[in-house]
Order: C-alpha cells, then structure tokens, then sequence
C-alpha cells in the first residue's frame, strides 16, 4: 500500500524525508531536463552561426536528447526495479553534468552532438523516477492529480529556456547557457543525494528481480495489444508540443515576422508559464476511467487542428495566440500517464509507465528529426518550411489518435467503478 503522503514513515523525523518533500528534489532534476530539451529554438541562431548548421543538422541535434533519453528509458526502469529509484538517478545524473560541460565547450558539431547524448541519458532517469515515487507513495485515486502537479513545478525548466536564456545568449552567447546548466545539474545532483531516501514499501522485503528478469517483464507488456494503442499516441502526444516549443518556435518567430530575440524568449517564456498550470488543471478535471479515453482522444485532435491553424495563419497576433492555446492544451498528457496507471495491475505500474516515458522521448527524437528532414526538403525547394513542418505534426497527431481509438483498450478499464 503507498504511505501516506502526509506523514512520514516510522522513525523518520526531517521534514524532508516526507514524500512531498523528497518529490521536490526529484522533481529538480525534471525541471532540467526540461530546460535541456528546450534549449535548442533559443540558441538555434547562434548554432547556426558557429557550425553553419542547416534546417536539418538542427533537428538533429534537438532530436538526439530525446533519443538518447528514450532508449535509456528502459535501462532506467529495469535499473529502478532492481537498484531502487534515488540508486539510479545519482549513478545516471552525472553524465548530464559532463554533457553540459562538453557542450559549452564544443570545438564542433559533433562535439556538441556528444554532449546532447550524454545529456539525454544522464536526464532519462529524471520524470520517471517522480512517477513512480509518486505511484509508489501516494493514494491511486491522486495519481492524475499529483502527476499533474509534478509535470508543471517540472516546467520550471522551461522558464528558463524562454526570456533568461535568450538574454543570456544575446548578451554572453549559447555557451553560457551550457555553462550554467552545468553548474545547476550538479546542485541538483548533491539535493538528492542528502535529501532523497525513499520510504519503505512491504514490497521491499521481496528479494529484487536479477537483469534478465527484470527485462523479460517489460517485454511482456509490449506483447500486450492494448500497449501499443497508449504508445502509438504518447509517440506523438507530449513530442507535437516539444517540437515547437523546443525546437522551431524561435526560428519561426524570427523568419515569419522578425521577432528579435529576446521577444521571441519573451512568447516562449509566456507559454511555459502557462504549461506550469495547465497539467495539475486537466489532472483536477479527470474524469476517470471509462471517460478518460474519450477526451484524450479529443484533446489530441483539437491540439492537431491548432498546428494546422500555426502552418496556414500568417499574423503574428494569431501565431502567438495559436502557441500560448497549444501550451494550455498541452497540459492533456497528464490524462494520458493516469489511462497507463489505469491499464495494468499495480505490481506492473512501474514498468508500463517506464514503456510510456520511453515512447514519448523516442516519439520526440523522431518527430523533432523528421520535422528536420522536411524542413530541408521545403528549405531546398524554396516553399515555407514551417508550414510543412506544422502540417507534418498535425497528421502525425492525427494518425496517432487514430490508432489510440482503433486499438481496444486495457480490460481492466472496463471493470473500473467510475
């Protein structure tokens, strides 16, 4: 049974070995995974500048974060499983730290593709390791609630990414903001590991799964059919947001309308704002299970109409408007994490959730390198990219909707009360 989230358990007196507590330091290292996977739409003037880089190298380069931080995501889980959650965000998070350092220092291009790997995988363990601590510790009726709160304080990060560092970059250059995130990974490193001792579970008596067991369980969920429905959208879902807001909102500010800058730092800023409440809003009005699915679906469609209004409408109002309602709307894949919690028995949470993380960043790394591609194929024919671009993630929220409809759902849903 998960403790609760109000008392600290026996023999435990700092007030920071509370769960809350303890999901704020973890949630530290969130935060800056979301500012790492951001990082790209500010500084992409000043890549472009020092490497020559093309519309395609720079989805690249946005693309490897989620890339590397997607396929580290089932090492995470099966780490997490056997090692315990604080072992494997203290052994993973340092690779982040030394990421950061050699992306600020980078002499080249691939310099500074190694240190987008390193930082994926030294951020992987990062969201993941706050759901399950908060599947672990606190009440299944609150996990779309407290998820939802987690995945806007997580947000913090992309403040970052918006006016402070395109004023950093303006004024010191895209290094400095490396620099800086180095410095403030390596504090959240040494938070967790004064803070963060996970309470204990009756589960913890069990003795822990060996590697090959541990694998094994998560590859029987992927032969589940009703997996590949929640996969097929959480591909597209969080990414169709990321790809913009991380990737192309300051080049398309830029090029469509001549924002400086800082303006553009200025809209993304305002959007992050917004995607720090948006999560806990839709985690407060969840339906539940027989309903939850319904909307989801919904939602995604009406965030894939909103790209496709970003790739024909030309005003710069109407653009910045169409960005700050997508940010709102992004706040929907809080239902999505609580339709995996639904899905499958407790004793497997851990692990669906873990498939879950994975398929969103690998969706990310896909979508972000695609658009990429197709940037510079309208880039060489001379046709607005970013029409293509958004009209490319449109369909692609389109056909993941589809698939998430089509596919049946758990069958425990069906045996939920409400």
């Amino acid at each position: 049974m998960p403790s609760d989230p109000s008392h600290a358990p026996d023999g435990v007196k700092s007030p920071a070995s509370m769960p809350w507590a303890m999901l704020l330091c973890l949630l530290s290292g969130f935060a800056l995974s979301q500012a790492f996977r951001t990082t790209a739409s500010i500084m992409a003037e000043g890549l472009r500048t020092d490497f020559g880089l093309s519309a395609q190298s720079l989805g690249s380069f946005a693309g490897l974060f989620g890339l590397s931080f997607g396929v580290a995501q089932l090492l995470m889980g099966v780490g997490m499983d056997i090692y315990g959650l604080r072992r494997t965000v203290l052994l993973a998070s340092p690779l982040t730290v030394a990421g950061a350092a050699l992306s600020a220092l980078a002499p080249s291009y691939p310099w500074l593709m190694l240190g987008q790997l390193l930082i994926g995988v030294g951020c992987s363990p990062a969201f993941l390791a706050s759901t399950m601590f908060i599947a672990r510790h606190f009440p299944p009726d609150r996990f779309a609630y407290i998820s939802g709160i987690a995945m806007g304080l997580g947000g913090l990060g992309l403040l970052f990414t918006g006016t402070p560092l395109a004023w950093l970059v303006q004024h010191l250059g895209w290094r400095s903001g490396f620099g800086l995130l180095a410095v403030f990974s390596a504090l959240s490193w040494l938070l967790i590991f004064l803070r963060v001792h996970e309470p204990p579970l009756a589960s913890d008596a069990l003795p822990r799964p060996g590697f090959m067991v541990a694998l094994k369980g998560f590859a029987s969920l992927l032969l589940l059919r009703h997996t590949w429905g929640i996969v097929l959208l959480g591909m597209v879902g969080y990414a169709s947001f990321l790809t913009v807001r991380g990737l192309w909102l300051s080049p398309m500010l830029m090029d469509r309308y001549q924002f400086s800058l800082v303006a553009t730092g200025n809209v993304a800023l305002a959007a992050s704002v917004i995607s720090l409440f948006a999560p806990s809003m839709f985690g407060r009005l969840d339906p539940g299970p027989k309903l939850r699915r319904r909307r989801i679906a919904r939602f995604a469609l009406l965030m894939g109409c909103i790209f496709t209004a970003l790739a024909l409408v030309h005003q710069p109002l109407w653009n910045v408007l169409l960005l700050l309602a997508m940010s709102m709307l992004s706040g929907y894949g809080t239902l999505l994490y609580a339709d995996v919690r639904s899905s499958y028995p407790p004793e497997t949470t851990g692990r669906a959730l873990s498939i879950f993380t994975m398929a969103m960043f690998l969706g990310v790394a896909l979508m972000q390198w695609l658009s990429g591609v197709v940037a510079g194929v309208a880039e060489r024919q001379g046709t607005d990219i970013y029409l293509a671009v958004m009209l490319m993630v449109a369909v692609m929220l389109a056909l993941g909707t589809l698939a998430y409809k089509l596919i049946p759902p758990s069958p425990l849903l069906s045996q939920a009360k409400h």
